[in-house]
């Protein structure tokens, strides 16, 4: 069967319970966890290995059921996880993840080092499965598991049956369409117990020339032998709940639910009791008694372990669990990122029809129509705020998943370090979350190799011998500010200075503070390191962090203090799609604002000698702000027309500071949806996109953080006398 369109739902689905799996281990290792940790963990591996089963992906159920044999243990509390337990589970749950890989690159076969890899982890895992029972405490003080048993790696595959259980299977007509296989059902049962026996009902089959290929018509009775939980059993019908009927009976269930489960199916008597005699779920004589239950003509009856058996109406202890139409709603719905990126594309397209709307309304002075954009101008804006939201995720995903990181990388290099993770709950655009992996993964592994000193290092310092890595999030300004901080030695500012002079970035006599020689690490091939290593040292990787951030159209700017630690922090808008907007005039040129950014407008009067105006300062209510002139930051030509009247001062915020955009006019707010500029404007400064306007003129969308450092750049190398 193809399963294309469904495989890449499994595989989504794969990645987030080994990410769960993984976390919860990370949290035990420290220490923390608890029952429902355990409990989580069985799940994960539990559904990744149910549904590599209806796919017919073997590796992955063999394998997977291997761990959750061990994970059923701790969950019964036959088994305490301690570290060695965790360690090798943590590597079980990446061996999960590279049979997965092979299933997402569509690679055939079996790769010889992966499957020796695994067979590895089977036996040792196996040595848990027979390890003697413990008490097992709360988890991560766990009894430490020193049992030298071994056992085949094959064995912890083999289920224990003892008791018959039944199930009663009526799949819709569309399963077949949905991707599912009644016959990839039957095979993952059968790594929970033994199917016994099976009796296919066809009933409802048409003619020949009534029948659709593509539906499925049949029905299924199976003898189910397994010590499997209800929980276990239903579970591989997760898939199929919205398009079959199900019911499933415990062993010796009472033949009240028997009849239950006849009664509901609504097939043949005949039919459906020879089913269940060839089965072997009841005699002959016991599907009499069911028959006479069914038709009200008989009494309550013993039940198969010589207990009353209640009537059927009374919905008796044993009744059939049902699956179907009346399974409760998922309140989750997963939604293809591209057909997401359409949706915003066409509302930023609808945003720049109902701003031209606007503007012939406005045109014509018809009353009513105004009214009519109006009102459709404010819908508009409610429709893009809540397609926006669509796409805006928690950060702290992405921040979860340091937490391997630094425990694989302080163990690499020898290190005890913790990371803390403040913000979690931080939303921003998933696009962002996707793009600024990279540069933090950076971060962190050098945070973690030269910012944490060596724990005697510490010590001799009156440090603790645990070191600390930060990551923390933030709304500001109307965007998000990402701060990776360690408490380790901070930057060596002597040690950088005297890199860049050999390497001549700087002159030997050039003066610089302090924050422009903490800026120098980020520049091509600049190291300090004094030897190379697997986690850092070559000098690729900073300058690549700087690169990728300002891609985003963010920032980045280092606090250091020496002998207490460094924080790299990071500054970003909260999407790159549609944003809202203030809308400024120089000369004949109009540009954008973000208007998370403006603080307040104020009247300036126009200076006429405007040979310094790059560094001009008013007095803001007993504050002094200092302003510069939006034409002169952009180099942009003059107009050949002098202006007249005041000019208008922006008052905008960036980065915990203040300051002033002196422009010819204001033009109101807008709803600005952001078009990248072309590869030709890459390098252009303080520019971080374009606009439509609803004339169909084009706005250039400023960014601020960038004008003003360039301004602040340009000003610091102009003599102030010039």
């Amino acid at each position: 069967m193809e399963h294309d369109e469904v495989i890449p739902v499994f595989l989504v689905e794969c990645r987030e319970l080994l990410e769960q799996m993984e976390q919860g281990l990370l949290e035990i290792e420290n220490g923390g966890g608890s029952a429902d940790t355990v409990h989580a963990l069985f799940r994960s591996a539990h559904t990744i290995k149910g549904s590599a089963g209806l796919f017919g992906f073997d590796d992955i159920v063999h394998f997977t059921h291997g761990v959750e044999s061990v994970l059923d243990r701790v969950r019964e509390g036959l088994l305490a996880i301690d570290l060695p337990l965790a360690e090798l589970l943590l590597a079980s749950a990446d061996h999960i993840a590279a049979l997965v890989k092979r299933v997402e690159e569509r690679l055939s076969g079996s790769d010889p080092a992966l499957t020796a890899q695994g067979h590895d982890l089977l036996g040792q895992l196996a040595r848990f499965m027979t390890a003697p029972e413990q008490t097992a405490g709360a988890a991560g003080s766990a009894l430490p598991v020193t049992s030298s048993a071994t056992t085949s790696a094959d064995s912890i595959t083999e289920p224990s049956a003892t008791d018959q259980w039944h199930l009663s299977l009526r799949f819709g007509l569309d399963v077949l369409r949905c991707g599912m296989d009644p016959i990839a059902l039957a095979r993952y049962l059968g790594t929970l117990g033994e199917i016994t026996a099976m009796r296919v009902l066809d009933q409802q089959l048409p003619a020949l020339d009534a029948l659709d290929p593509e539906a499925c018509y049949l029905g299924f009775e199976l003898a189910f032998r397994s010590q499997a939980s209800r929980q276990d059993i239903e579970g591989a019908f997760d898939f199929v709940r919205d398009d079959a009927h199900i019911q499933v009976l415990e062993p010796h269930s009472s033949l009240a639910a028997y009849a239950a489960m006849v009664g509901q199916q609504g097939s043949e008597l005949a039919v459906h009791g020879r089913a269940l005699v060839e089965c072997g779920s009841l005699t002959a004589e016991e599907w009499e008694q069911v028959v006479a239950l069914i038709k009200g003509t008989a009494a309550p009856v013993p039940d198969c372990a010589g207990q009353p058996a209640a009537s059927v109406a009374s919905q008796p202890q044993g009744s059939p669990t049902r699956f179907g139409n009346d399974a409760p709603r998922q309140k989750m719905l997963r939604v293809d990122a591209e057909k997401l990126d359409q949706l915003i594309n066409l509302v930023g397209e609808l945003v720049i029809a109902s701003a031209g709307a606007n503007i012939i309304a406005a045109e014509l002075g018809v009353a009513r129509m105004l009214e009519s954009t109006s009102t459709m101008a404010r819908l508009i804006e409610e429709v893009r705020d809540n397609t926006l939201n669509l796409r805006m995720v928690q950060i702290g995903e992405t921040f979860n998943r340091f937490q391997r990181v630094v425990r694989d990388v302080a163990k690499e290099l020898g290190k005890d370090i913790r990371l803390e993770i403040s913000g979690a709950d931080t939303e921003l655009d998933k696009t962002m979350v996707e793009k600024i992996g990279d540069p933090l993964m950076h971060l962190v592994r050098n945070a973690m190799d030269h910012g944490i000193e060596a724990t005697e290092v510490r010590l001799s310092r009156g440090k603790p011998a645990e070191g600390k890595i930060r990551l923390n999030a933030y709304h500001d300004s109307g965007g998000i500010v990402i701060e990776v901080g360690d408490d380790g030695g901070g930057l060596n500012r002597e040690r950088i200075l005297q890199k860049a002079v050999e390497k001549g970035l700087v002159g030997p006599q050039q003066h610089l503070a302090d924050h422009e020689i903490y800026d120098l690490i980020f520049a091509p091939g600049f190291s300090t390191a004094e030897k190379l290593s697997n986690i850092s040292g070559r000098g690729v990787g900073m300058d690549v962090v700087k690169k990728n951030i300002e891609s985003l159209h963010g920032t980045i700017e280092i606090d250091s203090t020496p002998g207490m630690g460094s924080t790299m922090r990071i500054r970003l808008p909260l999407t790159l799609a549609i944003i809202d907007g203030f809308l400024v005039g120089v000369g004949n040129a109009a540009f954008v604002i973000p208007l998370d950014q403006v603080v307040e407008c104020l009247e300036l009067p126009r200076h006429h000698d405007s040979k310094d105006q790059r560094r001009e300062y008013v007095n803001q209510r007993g504050q002094v702000l200092p302003y510069t002139q939006l034409r002169e930051a952009l180099e942009l030509p003059p107009d050949g027309i002098p202006q007249e009247g005041p000019q208008n001062l922006v008052v905008v915020q960036y980065g915990g500071k203040r300051a002033g955009l002196a422009v010819d006019s204001l033009q109101g707010e807008i709803q600005t949806v952001i078009k990248p500029l072309g590869q030709i404007f890459s390098q252009v400064q303080g520019i971080s996109g374009s606009t439509i306007l609803g004339s169909g003129a084009v706005a250039l969308i400023l960014d601020i953080p960038r004008l003003m450092q360039q301004v602040t750049d340009r000003a610091a190398a102009t003599p102030i006398n010039s």
